[in-house]
């Protein structure tokens, strides 16, 4: 049981930190913090409608993975 409990804990860790860096490479929608680190600048990579939709299911995929680590940790704990 502490093998799994182990492999879900480093999963949590690295999903969490992904989750994180995925939200902040997010297009900002204007005003608020998003401008204030630069996120009011548009490039060229960053305007595609492609590579906004692509992000989005890949920090959807994230989130899916960090709730599922989250789940699994508590029930480890819960029955350990």
């Amino acid at each position: 049981m502490d093998i799994i409990k182990t492999i879900v804990t480093i999963l949590l860790v690295i999903s969490s930190l992904l989750l994180v860096l995925s939200i902040l490479l997010h297009k900002g929608k204007g005003g608020g913090v998003s401008d204030m680190f630069g996120g009011g600048m548009s490039t060229a990579m960053r305007s595609s409608g492609v590579a906004e939709r692509n992000l989005n299911r890949i920090t959807v995929g994230i989130a899916v993975t960090w709730g599922v680590c989250i789940i699994l940790y508590g029930l480890i704990v819960k029955f350990q």
